[in-house]
């Protein structure tokens, strides 16, 4: 591409939150949090100060909200994704965000959080890096363990229940859920964590980010009234248990369907599916998303998964302005892992290469912006590319299961089992 752009500074050294900012934040998180009169249950952070490492789950825009009331009045650096700033970079940065491109190696933002912890403030981190799918714990870093270590400072974990089921990652319109519920717990004091190794750190994270929604749901009797409360699904639940045909399932209202067989399903104001004749093969939505990905396994087991050569369009985001059309091209995601090829709007081609080992998750989209259809945001140090694949079948959930799936069983191969609910 013949035009050069000037790349987010990532170096930039983070910015304690301005004092006339810091109110602002409470008041525009606090009308959300009581109108889903959300309840924070404290464990062990009575009293607590800053510095400290906060982790938090990832549900949906309102963990952000909870998160902020939480803390408040002390200030936090909220680790944020580069899509994030788009528009506002100055804004997000005056009010402590610091900005990350997914699922990358980035040794500055350990000297960011570093100086976070330095300043004498809340180093506030979404571990999962995404939006759940479907209500349940994505796949954790490993190296959240040492960077617990290399801190040295009190960790906390801040559990938001609920947010899914109000605003789902395939269908994020508001069903008014109330009351949600966090608990803000923690884990290990600063003398705690000198005595613990790394690994012990993972363990105990990881026990305290275990967490489902949808039986939440029903423990709490919380009815969804939405009349669409099932549109979307069908991003998350892309394979037929009947006929095990991909890519063909669709949505709407309170249905869930699959287009190569005929079966439907019914999805209750609580969350449970139901097959309108015959076996109900998944009542519970977490159960369906785990069958899918016992499958995407016995693929990368026997070395047959791969998506073929899809058509794409990709977009860049070199920086906080905005999104760049940079061509067309080909994605194909295999045994090898991702490769991208295409041409830019120059005439000159482009490339990017995600081999297995160095991706252990990644970032999908469903319908991004409402208007540019499902996508896979594959990232290096200094770039962001946002790929549509169209005009063919496929499923973005699968692409994100298979990278796991297939990351896992390079682990295997090396002799280096992954821990339950780490990478």
């Amino acid at each position: 591409m013949k035009q050069e752009f000037i790349r987010f500074d990532m170096e930039q050294p983070p910015v304690r939150t301005k004092w006339y900012l810091r109110p602002l934040t409470y008041l525009l998180s606090a009308p959300d949090t009581f109108l889903h009169r959300t309840r924070i249950k404290r464990i062990g952070t009575e009293g607590l100060k800053p510095p400290y490492l906060m982790l938090c789950n990832h549900n949906a825009f309102m963990d952000f909200k909870v998160a902020t009331r939480t803390i408040f009045p002390h200030r936090a650096n909220y680790v944020v994704a580069i899509d994030g700033f788009i528009g506002r970079e100055k804004l997000l940065r005056d009010v402590g965000c610091i900005c990350k491109r997914k699922f990358t190696k980035d040794m500055m933002l350990i000297r960011q959080l570093r100086q976070v912890i330095r300043n004498g403030d809340v180093a506030m981190i979404y571990p999962e890096a995404r939006y759940s799918l479907c209500g349940t714990t994505a796949v954790l870093p490993e190296s959240l363990g040492k960077l617990c270590k290399f801190l040295g400072v009190p960790v906390v974990t801040l559990i938001c229940h609920g947010h899914h089921i109000n605003s789902p990652f395939w269908n994020l319109h508001d069903r008014g859920v109330a009351p949600t519920e966090a608990e803000f717990r923690l884990l290990f004091s600063a003398d705690e964590l000198k005595q613990a190794k790394p690994t012990e750190i993972n363990k105990r994270i990881v026990e305290a980010f275990q967490y489902d929604d949808y039986t939440w749901q029903k423990e709490r009797g919380i009815r969804v009234k939405y009349a669409k409360r099932a549109e979307g699904l069908h991003k998350v639940l892309y394979q037929c248990p009947t006929c095990r045909t991909e890519f063909r399932m669709a949505s709407k209202g309170t249905k869930l369907y699959c287009e190569a067989c005929g079966k439907s399903w019914t999805m209750s104001e609580l969350g449970e599916l139901s097959a309108d004749s015959g076996e109900t093969e998944f009542a519970h939505i977490p159960d369906w998303y785990e069958w899918e990905r016992a499958n995407v396994r016995a693929e990368v087991e026997a070395g047959t998964y791969n998506s073929g050569e899809l058509p794409v369009t990709v977009d860049t985001l070199p920086n906080a302005k905005k999104f760049i059309r940079l061509g067309e091209g080909t994605l194909v995601h295999d045994m090898n892992g991702f490769t991208v090829r295409g041409t830019d709007v120059d005439g000159d081609p482009f490339a990017m290469d995600k081999p297995v080992p160095s991706l252990y998750s990644c970032h999908i989209e469903y319908e991004y912006l409402g208007k540019y259809g499902d996508c896979v945001d594959l990232n290096t140090l200094e770039d962001t590319w946002y790929i549509y694949p169209h005009d063919c079948a496929f499923s973005v959930t699968k692409m994100a299961l298979a990278t796991e799936e297939l990351y896992y069983a390079h682990r295997r191969a090396i002799g280096k089992p992954c821990p339950p609910g780490l990478a």
